[in-house]
C-alpha cells in the first residue's frame, strides 16, 4: 500500500473509533432547536465579507429584542444564514420561537427536523451502467462530457482518494468557483482540479445529538453514502471497477469531466436521525454562493410546508441563481403518497432497476431452478447440495419464531441450523445481518425470501456467506418444497454479472410514489433512472455492508436507493448546463422529462415489482434517456414569477411571497389556477366539474419546424387541443396552447386515470403525461 493511501485509510480509521467513541445521544426534550426564516437577502453585486458581517449582527439584534439580552441571543445562535438564504438557526424554547414566527419579517419558524438518506444500504424500511441510461459517445462529446460544470452534493462527504475524483486530465479550477478546501482539522484530506470543495456542516447536528469530539471536523467520508452518490453524478472515467470482480467494466459519473464538490451535512445516526434542516440550509447557502451549477440532494424529510421544508428553501434560492437541483423521491415505496422532495422547482427523481443483474441461483434437490440475485463474495462447493430449512425450524429457546424467521442475530440454535442453509424472511432488520446471523449458528448459506409487499424486487448484497435473494411467488413454490419434502435439499449458485435481463427497467418497489399530500396538481416524481444495485466509488473507512462486524474494504460498491437515481439526473443535468448554458433549470428538467420512456426493454409498459403496469406516480414522464434529453425540441420554461404565483394559488399571501423572494411581489389579481404553472407534466386532481382548460406554453430549442399533437385519453376521459399544429420560425419562439379535459358522460371510473400528450415534428416526440382523478 503507498504511504499516502496509508496515512490516509490510518486517518479515517482513527476517525471512525473516534466517531463510534463519542456515542451521541439525543439532546433533551427541553433544549430544543430552530430556523428562523426570513427569505431572501437582497445583496446588491458582490457579497462582501462587510455584508456578512452584518446580516449576522441583524439576526443578532432581532433574536435579542426578544429575549432582552443581545449577548445571550448570540449565543443562541449557532447558524447565520448570511449570502442567499436570509435567516438563522438557535437554541429557542417553544414558546420563544411561537412568538418570533408571528413577526410580519419572518416567513417561518420551524424545528431543526432530522432529514433521512435515500438509501436502502442491506436494510429494508418495509456508476456502472449497462444500455440506455449511458449517454452515447457522441453525446458525451457535444456536451464535452459535462466539463467544468460544477456538481455540489449535499451528503455525507468524500472520500478524496477514489480514483473517481482524480484530476488527471483537467484544467485549471473554473475562476468563477468561491468554495474552500475545509481540511484544516483534517491534514490527510487533499482536494484537488477535480474535487474542488469540500465543506462540512454538523452545528444542526450537535443542538440534536450533543457535544461532539474533534473528530467530526472533516469532509471526510467514513459512511460511504456520500461517495458513492457523487461519484454518480461527475466521477471521472475509472477503468477495472467492480464488486468483488462482478459487474467489470469502467465507471464514469453522468458528467464524468464535470468538477465537484462535497458538502457534508448526514452524520452517523442517532435513533435513526442523520442529517438536519439546520445543517441542510447552511450547505445550500454556501452552495449556491461558492458557483454550483447542479445541486444533487440525495435525502429528504415528511413532505410539508415549503417554508418549513429545508430543502424546499434551499432549492428555491439555488434555482433563483438559476442552479438545477436534483432531489430523491424517498424510500417510502410501494405505498402511494410517499413522496418527498415536491416542490416544482425541483427534479424528483424515483428509483427503477436497469437491464444488468448480479445473478445467483437456487436449485433445489427435485431439479427446479429459482431465479435469485446476490454479491456474496464466498460459494458454495462446486454442485454439492446441504439440507434446506425453514429459519423458523431452527429457532433458539426462548426466541419468538417470527425473530428465528428474520433471522435476528441470536435467534437461532447452532445445533439446528449448522450445516444447513436457511430461508429468512426480508423485512425489518438488516439483509445482510440475517446472514451474519445464519453463519453465526454455523449456517453454510441463506436465502432470502421476498415478501407479497416486495414482490419480484431482487436487491444483491455482499452478503458474508453464500447467499441469493428470491422473489415472493418462488418464495411460496420454496416453502411448499420445504414442506413437502422428507429431507429437502439446494444448492446456491456463485453470484455472476448478467447483462441485457429483460423486463428493465422495472420500478423499485422502494421507491416512493405520488400523488403529492403538498401539491397534488403537480406530478412528482418527475422521472425515473437507475436505482437498484448501481456501482460506484465508495469510502475506505467501512466494508460495503456497513457493519461493524465486516472487516471488508472495496474501492467499489453497489448500493440501492432513490439516492442512487437521483445523482444519475443530477449527472445528466450536468451535460445539459455545459452544452446549454443559457437554459434555465426548467428547461434542464424539461428536456429530462419530455423525452423519457415509459417502456421497458421487452418491449411493454414499464411494471412496477408486482408484475403490475406502473403509473405516472411511480416514474413521472418515465425512465431517463439522455441521448434524446440532449436535443428535445420543445421546452416548457418557466421562472421564479411563475413558481410565486403558484404559491400565490397555493393561498400563500403576498406578504409572505414578497419576503420569501426578497423582493416586492404582488400576487395576481385574478387568482392563478394552479394547473396553468408551466410544467411538463398536466395533473387534475379532481375533475368534478365537466371540463377544465389548463395552459401551456412550449418554447422551441431546435431548428425551424411545425408540430402536430397527438393525444391518448385518459380512460373516462375526452382531451381537445387548441390549436393541434404549432409552427416554429426560429430558435426561442415561443408558442401557447390550451388543453380542454372533458369527463365523458356516463364515466363510472373513480380514482386516477392516465393519458399523454405528444408533440411531434416527426424528428422530435416531447411527451407530457396526463394525470386526472375522477
Amino acid at each position: 500500500m503507498k504511504r499516502t493511501n496509508l496515512l490516509s485509510f490510518l486517518a479515517s480509521l482513527i476517525l471512525l473509533l473516534l466517531h463510534l467513541g463519542s456515542n451521541p445521544t439525543l439532546a433533551s426534550e427541553d433544549a430544543s432547536s430552530y430556523v428562523v426564516y426570513f427569505g431572501g437577502h437582497s445583496h446588491v453585486g458582490e457579497i462582501t465579507e462587510d455584508a456578512i458581517d452584518r446580516v449576522r449582527e441583524t439576526h443578532y439584534d432581532f433574536l435579542g429584542s426578544f429575549i432582552g439580552s443581545r449577548e445571550i441571543a448570540t449565543d443562541a445562535i449557532f447558524y447565520s444564514y448570511t449570502k442567499h438564504i436570509n435567516g438563522f438557526a438557535a437554541h429557542l424554547d417553544h414558546d420563544l420561537a411561537s412568538e418570533i414566527s408571528k413577526h410580519p419579517e419572518v416567513v417561518s419558524v420551524f424545528p431543526n427536523k432530522a432529514l433521512k438518506l435515500h438509501t436502502t444500504r442491506s436494510w429494508d424500511f418495509l456508476g456502472l451502467e449497462h444500455n440506455s441510461y449511458v449517454p452515447s459517445s457522441s453525446i458525451w462529446r457535444k456536451a464535452r462530457f459535462g466539463e467544468d460544470s460544477i456538481i455540489a452534493n449535499l451528503d455525507t462527504g468524500v472520500w478524496p482518494e477514489s480514483k473517481s475524483f482524480s484530476d488527471e486530465g483537467l484544467g485549471p479550477i473554473p475562476s468563477r468557483w468561491k468554495g474552500i478546501c475545509q481540511n484544516h482539522k483534517d491534514a490527510t484530506f487533499h482536494c484537488n482540479r477535480k474535487l474542488i470543495g469540500a465543506r462540512y456542516f454538523h452545528k444542526g447536528y450537535a443542538a440534536a445529538v450533543g457535544p461532539l469530539n474533534s473528530s467530526f471536523d472533516s469532509p471526510r467520508d467514513i459512511d460511504g453514502h456520500g461517495s458513492h452518490t457523487l461519484s454518480t453524478a461527475g466521477g471521472a472515467f475509472v477503468p477495472g471497477a467492480n464488486v468483488f470482480g462482478q459487474g467489470n467494466g469502467t465507471a464514469k459519473g453522468g458528467s464524468p469531466r464535470a468538477r465537484v464538490a462535497a458538502y457534508k451535512v448526514c452524520w452517523p445516526p442517532v435513533k435513526g436521525n442523520e442529517c438536519y434542516d439546520a445543517d441542510v440550509l447552511a450547505a445550500f447557502d454556501a452552495a449556491i454562493h461558492d458557483g454550483a451549477d447542479v445541486i444533487s440532494v440525495s435525502l429528504g424529510g415528511e413532505p410539508g410546508s415549503f417554508f418549513k421544508d429545508s430543502v424546499a428553501i434551499g432549492s428555491f434560492h439555488a434555482a433563483r441563481k438559476g442552479i438545477v437541483v436534483v432531489c430523491s423521491a424517498g424510500n417510502s415505496g410501494p405505498a402511494d403518497s410517499t413522496v418527498s422532495n415536491v416542490a416544482p422547482w425541483q427534479i424528483t427523481v424515483g428509483a427503477s432497476t436497469m437491464d444488468r443483474e448480479f445473478a445467483s441461483n437456487l436449485i433445489l434437490g427435485n431439479g427446479k431452478h429459482y431465479k435469485g440475485q446476490s454479491l456474496a463474495q464466498s460459494s458454495l462447493p462446486h454442485a454439492k447440495f446441504y439440507p434446506i430449512i425453514a429459519a423458523s425450524e431452527a429457532k433458539a429457546k426462548n426466541v419468538t419464531a417470527f425473530d428465528a424467521q428474520l433471522c435476528k442475530i441470536g435467534s437461532l440454535d447452532p445445533k439446528k441450523a449448522k450445516g444447513k442453509i436457511l430461508v429468512c424472511l426480508r423485512g425489518l432488520n438488516g439483509r445482510v445481518e440475517k446472514g451474519r446471523a445464519v453463519a453465526l449458528a454455523g449456517g453454510v448459506g441463506m436465502v432470502l425470501e421476498n415478501t407479497n409487499v416486495t414482490g419480484n424486487d431482487l436487491t444483491a448484497d455482499p452478503h458474508v456467506l453464500p447467499a441469493t435473494q428470491i422473489s415472493f411467488k418462488d418464495s411460496l413454490a420454496l416453502s411448499k418444497y420445504i414442506s413437502q419434502t422428507k429431507k429437502p435439499i439446494a444448492h446456491i449458485t456463485p453470484s455472476r454479472t448478467v447483462l441485457g435481463t429483460k423486463p428493465a427497467p422495472v420500478m423499485a418497489a422502494f421507491s416512493s410514489k405520488g400523488p403529492s399530500l403538498v401539491a397534488p396538481e403537480i406530478l412528482k416524481p418527475d422521472i425515473t433512472a437507475p436505482g437498484v444495485s448501481v456501482i460506484a466509488a465508495y469510502t475506505g473507512a467501512v466494508s460495503p455492508t456497513n457493519e461493524q462486524f465486516d472487516a471488508r474494504r472495496l474501492l467499489f460498491n453497489a448500493v440501492s436507493g432513490t439516492s442512487m437515481s437521483c445523482p444519475h439526473v443530477s449527472g445528466i443535468a450536468g451535460l445539459l448546463k455545459t452544452r446549454y448554458p443559457s437554459w434555465s433549470p426548467a428547461a434542464i428538467r424539461s428536456a429530462i422529462m419530455t423525452t423519457a420512456t415509459t417502456m421497458d426493454d421487452i418491449p411493454g409498459p414499464i411494471q412496477n415489482s408486482t408484475n403490475m403496469k406502473a403509473t405516472p406516480f411511480s416514474f413521472g414522464a418515465g425512465h431517463v434517456r439522455p441521448n434524446l434529453a440532449v436535443n428535445p425540441g420543445l421546452v416548457y420554461d418557466s421562472g421564479i414569477k411563475d413558481y410565486l404565483n403558484f404559491l400565490c394559488s397555493l393561498g400563500y399571501n403576498a406578504s409572505q411571497i414578497s419576503v420569501f423572494s426578497g423582493k416586492y411581489f404582488t400576487c395576481p389579481s385574478r387568482k392563478t389556477s394552479l394547473y396553468n404553472l408551466n410544467y411538463p407534466s398536466i395533473t387534475v386532481p379532481n375533475l368534478s366539474s365537466s371540463k377544465v382548460t389548463v395552459s401551456r406554453t412550449v418554447k422551441n430549442v431546435g431548428r425551424p419546424s411545425t408540430y402536430t399533437v397527438r393525444v391518448n385519453n385518459p380512460e373516462g376521459v375526452y382531451v381537445v387541443v387548441k390549436p393541434t399544429s404549432l409552427n416554429f420560425t426560429k430558435v426561442g419562439e415561443q408558442k401557447t396552447f390550451k388543453v380542454t379535459l372533458v369527463k365523458r358522460k356516463g364515466t363510472v371510473t373513480k380514482g386516477y386515470v392516465f393519458g399523454d400528450l405528444v408533440w411531434s415534428d416527426k424528428k422530435h416526440r416531447v411527451r407530457s403525461p396526463i394525470v386526472v382523478k375522477l
